[in-house]
């Protein structure tokens, strides 16, 4: 059994409500369970209360933590799942089908959508609060669709910041660390972060904060060399690897499937790559964050705040879909206002975002390759070199092939060049895929919200009178598309560069009553959506919370959640390398899905053709015998994700409030899950040609389509979070969770996985105060093997285990922090990931000044 760092350590005797809080107790601390939620009903409750699974952290704990940052340390609360893509870059998952473009998790920052628009989801916190200005993180591991809606669908985080009307003043930090200790593709690099923080009460009505943060490193490097396409050419007895004619290694671009060719050598098939290049050649790996927000914070009366608040962040990392991106001079901006008392809040806000001069890693590769020969000139050249190689005497078949692909490379651009980067950098700046690199997205998120307390309009006399605690809201939201011709068009005819929209209208009632005494609380809560392109949907939860002593809570619920289709899901249209990638929307890909054959399906009949003709089948009667392994395309047009999921869950402290326990399980059905599906449409409607059209890649077109799941998809899971004080200094706890899939495969060609580990967890040990204000803090992190699935590779990743450790001391009547710190502190390189990079030691130290 694994065991996860302590999610409910000591907390600062300075916390404010809705954290927890020390008190001495006989001399020694105690855990609290009265901190105050706000996330599990949208509405203030004790923790205690919850309906649903939440854990709630706060800046104690993040400044005790061994992680370098507050969203670093995210990944040892219970139930957290983060992968890492880019060193900038983090996307945190709850409760499996975890992806590192991850629409089903909703994260927000004091209750506003940290999306970026065209992705449907947030770039980790590159738009987020800094450490100085974060108060505490609320994360729902588990549907939250009920009061959230949209891609709340696995969970929901909420980031809290400090109100600058009781947190004032001036703080600034540095951080200085170093990262690829001992990395083969680099020698040691540096990592910086600057940080300030300045907030100021002017009056009893009006207060500031300003935030600023400047983060600079060297990212970490993608470079798997395994060979994705290893059994291409087994039948003509090659095995996979760098000797293999069809090599396509995980992190090596333009030498994928729609850059292979068959071709008939010396009476034999052979598939055959174009070369491509790595992924290190194509991407220089800086990271750079620049990111700032401004808040104007203005009380109208006592309990009623008027607030504008201005977030600003501008990225260079690498960015991970089902391709990678070199994501560079990447631009977001949000601006939110917000009125709100204890009756009512109303809250509107717009998200912007430009991708700057970003590109896609694999066309870039690709191009480059193109760029010196065409495919056809290419393959023509190695079939000519090969023929004329074999032809030498004593030449054998493994020197001819190395021979014609040397013969075919003449002229190829060589990375390090200054002709390589001026063709890489021009590439990068055409948008589009089958010729260029660019990605040029200019997209809007506009969204519009109201509560209010319907118990507390009614009056007091209701609420005494009925028990009832009534809340309403309604919500609205939209994507504004501006197309770009390659990413995104309009799909109506004669449109194709009009901006258009994709919005949705929902709204929600809850009501409440506790019974017996406050012993038992129940709720129920009913949501309704409407999305421009699908029917009304309704997604009810249900929840009781039984109290039977003041350090006990038992909580069960059932509820329902819809996730609509993203933008890129529902309207993508991008031709990359043969293979065109297009949005689910009938009026995106009317006739594809009608004519389609399964890719799974096209490959195998290949395969099994190319078998037969070099074992000495004439090559229309292999296609005459193999044609019934097609299997023509059973998928359609998209429809809504929906889960039915159900909950319980446990709190509890015991032996004098020093050991704390929170357990949950949970088991979730998935209907009409969103993936995507590659599919090949031949290019006649002649029933008798289809098969061969379907062998000969030039006579097909690809395509890559979201669709819905036929398989019957469930997952079930559980997790414990221990947490232990000892006396006056020190703290030891753990969690471990658990996840299963359950699922029917119809081999089906699905990319998308439950690509979630089965075991993960952590142990830690901390002390604080140990000597003077000396504190540390060791965790020991774990999860197990798991299968990962995705359009760029599919494969088993690898169990790993870190260690996290740090040392803190505080001087000058704490007006100085100073923090050393270790992630990874022994350095064993490990991938979160297939596709994505090895991570090994980050070795910081953090300086915190405040005036």
């Amino acid at each position: 059994m694994f065991f996860t760092a302590l999610t409910g350590a000591k907390m600062s005797a300075q916390s404010i409500a809705g954290q927890d809080t020390i008190k001495p107790i006989d001399s020694i601390r105690n855990h609290s369970l009265d901190e105050v939620v706000i996330s599990a009903s949208r509405t203030s409750e004790s923790i205690m209360k919850s309906p649903v699974s939440i854990e709630n952290v706060n800046s104690a704990y993040f400044k005790k933590s061994a992680s370098p940052s507050f969203f670093d340390a995210l990944e040892n609360v219970k139930g957290v799942q983060m992968l890492t893509p880019s060193l900038g870059f983090k996307i945190i998952n709850t409760r499996g089908f975890a992806n590192t473009t991850n629409v089903r998790f909703t994260q927000l920052v004091d209750g506003i959508d940290n999306q970026a628009p065209h992705i449907g989801a947030p770039i980790g916190n590159a738009m987020g609060p800094s450490d100085l200005d974060i108060e505490r993180v609320e994360i729902i591991p588990g549907t939250a669709s009920a009061l959230y809606g949209l891609n709340a669908i696995n969970g929901l985080a909420n980031f809290i910041t400090k109100d600058p009307f009781t947190n004032t003043g001036i703080t600034f930090q540095q951080k200085t660390g170093v990262n690829h200790v001992d990395d083969s593709n680099s020698g040691a690099k540096m990592f910086t972060e600057t940080s300030f923080r300045i907030a100021q009460k002017l009056s009893d009505r009006f207060a500031f904060k300003l935030n600023g943060t400047f983060t600079k490193g060297s990212d970490w490097i993608a470079d798997n060399r395994t060979d994705l396409n290893a059994n291409a050419n087994t039948g003509v007895g090659i095995a996979g690897g760098v000797n293999n004619p069809a090599y396509d290694p995980v992190n090596g671009y333009g030498n994928e499937s729609s850059n292979r060719r068959t071709l008939t050598l010396n009476g034999r098939r052979y598939v055959v790559a174009r070369t491509g290049y790595s992924e290190k050649d194509v991407t220089d790996y800086n990271v750079q964050n620049i990111k700032a927000d401004i808040g104007l914070y203005y009380k109208i009366s006592p309990k009623t705040t008027l607030s504008y608040t201005y977030r600003f962040a501008d990225l260079d990392n690498v960015y991970q879909r089902a391709n990678r991106f070199e994501l560079k001079d990447y631009i977001l901006q949000q601006h939110a206002v917000e009125l709100k008392n204890d009756i009512f809040q109303v809250r509107a806000f717009v998200t912007t975002e430009n991708t700057g001069k970003s590109y896609n890693l694999r066309s870039a590769a690709e191009n480059l390759d193109r760029s010196f020969k065409s495919d056809n000139d290419w393959y023509a050249d190695y079939t000519t070199a090969f023929n004329n190689a074999l032809a030498a005497p004593g030449a054998n078949t493994a020197q001819a092939l190395n021979q014609a692909r040397a013969a075919a490379d003449m002229g190829r651009l060589q990375p390090g060049t200054t002709a390589f980067k001026n063709k890489l950098n021009e590439l990068a700046d055409i948008n589009n895929w089958d010729e260029g690199a660019a990605l040029r997205v200019r997209d809007k998120l506009v969204h519009g919200e109201a509560q209010v307390d319907i118990s507390k309009v009614l009056g007091k006399n209701f609420k005494e009178s009925t028990g009832l605690d009534l809340l309403a809201g309604a919500d609205y939201q939209s994507y504004i598309i501006n197309p770009d011709g390659n990413y995104f068009i309009n799909p109506k005819p004669g449109k194709t560069f009009n901006t258009f929209s994709y919005g949705k209208t929902g709204g929600f009632i809850q009501a409440g009553k506790s019974l017996l005494h406050g012993l038992l609380k129940l709720s129920a809560t009913l949501r309704a959506d409407k999305n421009d392109y699908f029917d009304i949907k309704y997604n009810p939860r249900i929840a009781a919370v039984l109290t039977p002593g003041k350090n006990q809570s038992i909580r069960m619920s059932f509820q329902s959640g819809s996730r609509f289709p993203s933008i890129f899901e529902a309207f993508s249209n991008v031709n990359s390398g043969g293979v065109k990638r297009v949005g689910g929307l009938k009026v995106m890909s009317d006739g594809v899905f009608e004519n389609a054959y399964l890719r799974s399906s096209v490959d195998r009949f290949q395969a099994a053709v190319n078998s037969d003709f070099n074992n000495g089948v004439a090559l229309a009667d292999a296609i005459e015998q193999e044609k019934g392994l097609l299997v023509k395309n059973y998928y359609t047009y998209l429809k809504p994700e929906h889960i039915n999921s159900f909950e319980v869950g446990y709190k509890g402290l015991f032996i004098k409030r020093s050991l704390k326990i929170d357990a949950d399980f949970y088991f979730n059905k998935y209907d009409n899950f969103i993936a995507q599906v590659e599919m090949n449409v031949p290019n006649t409607t002649d029933a008798m040609l289809i098969p061969t059209y379907l062998n000969d890649r030039s006579q097909q077109s690809r395509y890559r389509m979201y669709t819905n799941s036929q398989s019957v998809v469930y997952n079930l899971g559980a997790s414990l979070g221990l947490s232990y004080l000892l006396a006056d200094h020190y703290t030891i706890g753990g969690n471990v969770s658990y996840a299963k899939l359950s699922r029917t495969d119809n081999n089906d060609g699905f990319e998308d996985g439950f690509n979630t580990p089965e075991w993960m967890g952590n142990v830690s040990f901390s002390g604080e105060n140990v000597i003077k204000s000396l504190g540390f803090a060791l965790t020991y992190r774990r999860q197990s093997s798991f299968y990962w699935k995705s359009f760029l590779v599919n494969g088993d990743v690898k169990a790993y285990g870190t260690l996290d450790a740090q040392l803190s001391y505080d001087l000058y009547q704490s007006k100085l922090g100073i923090k050393l710190g270790a992630t990874n502190l022994t350095n064993n390189y490990y991938n979160s990931f297939l596709g994505g990079p090895a991570i090994g030691g980050l070795y910081y130290t953090t300086l915190t000044y405040s005036l």
